[in-house]
């Protein structure tokens, strides 16, 4: 892939997008736009204009480029940066925008990237994005819509991503435009960024208009730049790619591995891990029950243990209930390391309640008051393990939310940390902090999942000091504990994008647990995130036979598996059938999750017909199908149509469960015809390994 930029005297842009098709041939796409420079930003209450000058390109090189513009009055200074940092995949792009001033400043809204690709004649146009699994996935959870003429679509991300009945779910920030002829050939383009961000897509005639960065909405948005501050756009990415949905994820998931994500942890052979989480007790978790389960784990060969709330003396009281765990929770760590386990801890770490204990978080604290997004209520009480959310933008906020992240990590002798809940506060009453005021009679109080929440004018600009805080205590703490691994979880899957999957190492993807539901986020979500850090937690389900056991596990099992359930219940034959499938997880399955091509080779799961998805590793030449048998009671058998084979060699298909023979058969036949797999029982599995066993003739 390449692209052509150009300086001009008031703005830099894109000029074109090129990417190379399965038969080499060259696709162009044109831009008509430049760059989204401020044309006036405001100072004392008035609005006064922004002359841009081109000043130089700087860092001139193949792989990257900044152009430098400056205003002489007011003076401000604007770098456009384009970077390709991968030896393959995306290209990136962030504006930096200094002021130069004496004065207090106030920018507009700049938008990340702007592009309007013209000539675009296809009828046969489509974009493609996905829902986040926000609570529980959606009946659609991916979206295929065709691109007319008049096409107008919005897609937006935040930390908070509620559903709201009649509107449009939040989505993963990115839009993957292609042709659905021929080879499906087109481009994709995200933001990296956890906060309040959009993306827009237009066709007028044969001209593509695509907007990428913080969403305007809900009020005129306006950011403070003090003299000497900075301010830089969300960084946005921008790829071609050809095969459809499936060929950008297999181009845009190894990308952010190899970019966003984090060195450290694909090092770990063990990565992603097989976890044992004590929420399957709910807040019931004490210190009995946490060794009982650390023997468990060992036992049927998990990799860590996960203690989840329930631990606390209470909401922003973040120190162990010694009632609960009389030795505190670093004895309970330590014995885990001691048993060959990992240990980490469930969080919500910007939460203050009502706690006086010596470190609690406490609404009424006046110091602490000043941080919450809005005064409390005299009668206000938190939830189980929900309380306010603090404005960790405010610089001191920000230093007590760092300093108590890092004490906990350090006391409790973590190896994982997961926050949970609302990290970043969404609106702000505050008049004295970082962010923008918001517009007087703008905010709007909501409660959603046991958690008030605030929305105003304010909001995008609220969320953007929140997030670029988050962001910074994270690092710190990457600095300082490079091994600690770190979960992303925010009411399952409501914090799921690119900016978290370079702060974090692994999400969960929903809030819903049975094999239905991870099957579904799973699927989603794979199109465009690592697989390897998409989670499902495996809850207690109806299981009477072990064919529905094993399906059950295997739902969860597609990524990184953390098992939510008391296993000491399990019979004898369960406890042997779990032992074999994470024994099965960790030896064959796990490398291919963090390292093989995916496909999509079924439609997506509802539960009543089959599904499945496919491996597949060129570097290995194996690969592996999961396949799942819905509830009807007559669809016995399925055919499945492989992909990203090698049509002129041959290959041995493995039945893990036996259901079938094994077989050889040749990867033309396995990706025009596909090959069946039988299963008696709804509601049931089979792993399907598929190997290369004759290669093709040169």
């Amino acid at each position: 892939m390449s692209i052509q930029l150009h300086a001009g005297e008031r703005a830099d842009r894109l000029m074109s997008l090129s990417g190379r098709s399965n038969s080499d041939k060259k696709n162009t796409l044109r831009n008509d736009t430049d760059e989204p420079l401020p044309a006036a930003v405001e100072i004392d209450g008035k609005s006064v204009p922004v002359r841009w000058q081109l000043k130089t390109s700087l860092n001139a090189s193949p792989d990257r480029v900044s152009f430098l513009y400056e205003s002489p009055s007011p003076h401000l200074r604007l770098t456009s940066k384009w970077e390709a940092r991968g030896a393959f995949g995306a290209i990136e792009h962030s504006i930096h925008i200094e002021n130069l001033t004496a004065r207090e400043v106030w920018l507009p809204m700049v938008d990340s990237l702007r592009l309007d690709w013209h000539g675009v004649s296809q009828s046969s146009l489509r974009n493609f994005y996905v829902e986040k699994g926000a609570d529980t996935p959606s009946a659609h959870g991916i979206h295929m819509d065709n691109i007319v003429d008049g096409y107008h679509w919005i897609g937006k991300s935040s930390t908070y991503a509620h559903p709201i009945e009649g509107e449009a779910r939040e989505i993963v920030p990115v839009e993957i435009v292609y042709n659905s002829a021929g080879e499906q050939a087109g481009w994709y383009a995200g933001i990296e960024f956890s906060g309040r961000t959009r993306i827009s897509l237009e066709r007028t005639g044969n001209n593509l208009q695509t907007v990428l960065g913080l969403n305007p909405e809900p009020g005129t948005y306006k950011t403070r730049l003090a003299p000497g501050e900075s301010f830089d756009t969300p960084t946005v990415f921008l790829g071609a790619f050809t095969g459809g949905p499936d060929g950008a994820g297999n181009q845009l998931r190894p990308w952010v591995r190899a970019v966003l994500t984090n060195p450290k942890a694909w090092q770990d052979p063990q990565y992603p891990l097989m976890v044992n989480n004590s929420w399957g007790s709910g807040m019931q978790v004490d210190e009995a029950l946490a060794l009982r389960m650390i023997g468990e784990s060992k036992e049927l060969g998990l990799e860590m243990f996960h203690v989840d709330a329930g631990w606390f003396r209470g909401v922003g009281d973040w120190y162990p209930d010694t009632k609960k765990f009389p030795h505190g929770l670093a004895y309970v760590a330590d014995e885990a390391h001691r048993q060959g386990l990992r240990f980490g801890i469930w969080v919500d770490w910007t939460q203050a309640a009502l706690d006086t204990d010596p470190g609690a978080l406490n609404v009424h604290d006046p110091k602490v008051s000043d941080w919450l997004a809005a005064d409390v209520a005299p009668d206000w009480k938190p939830e189980e393990f929900k309380g306010l959310t603090i404005d960790i933008g405010d610089p001191a906020a920000h230093a007590y939310a760092a300093g108590e992240v890092k004490r906990i990590v350090e006391d409790y002798h973590l190896d994982m940390l997961e926050h949970d809940g609302y990290l970043v506060t969404e609106g702000c009453t505050r008049q004295d902090h970082p962010h923008a005021p918001p517009v007087q009679g703008s905010m709007k109080k909501h409660h959603d999942s046991g958690f008030d929440f605030y929305l105003a004018s304010n909001s995008t600009d609220v969320s953007y000091h929140s997030v670029r805080a988050y962001y910074d205590i994270y690092e710190r703490l990457r600095r300082e504990h490079p091994g600690l691994l770190l979960e992303i979880c925010n009411d399952g899957g409501r914090m799921m994008d690119f900016g978290s999957a370079s702060h974090g190492d692994y999400f969960s993807i929903t809030d819903t647990y049975d094999p239905l539901s991870n099957r579904r986020a799973f699927f989603d979500t794979s199109y465009v995130l690592p697989t390897a850090m998409l989670e499902s937690y495996v809850e207690k389900w109806p299981a009477p036979r072990l064919e529905n056991f094993l399906y059950m596990l295997r739902s969860g099992m597609m990524g990184w598996t953390t098992i939510m359930l008391d296993t000491t219940v399990w019979s004898q034959e369960q406890h042997d059938a779990a032992r074999k499938a994470f024994e099965l997880y960790k030896r064959q399955l796990r490398p291919l999750i963090r390292d093989a091509q995916l496909y999509h080779v079924s439609d997506r799961p509802d539960g009543i017909h089959w599904d499945g998805v496919e491996y597949y590793d060129p570097a290995r030449q194996a690969g592996v199908v999961y396949a799942f048998r819905g509830s009807v009671q007559d669809e016995k058998q399925h055919r499945f149509i492989l992909a990203g084979l090698d049509a002129k060699a041959k290959y041995r298909l493995h039945f893990e469960d036996g259901t079938s023979q094994d077989e050889e058969v040749p990867g033309s036949e396995l990706m025009e015809k596909g090959f069946d797999v039988r299963l008696q029982d709804p509601l049931s599995s089979e792993i399907v390994f598929i190997e290369q066993i004759v290669a093709a003739k040169p």
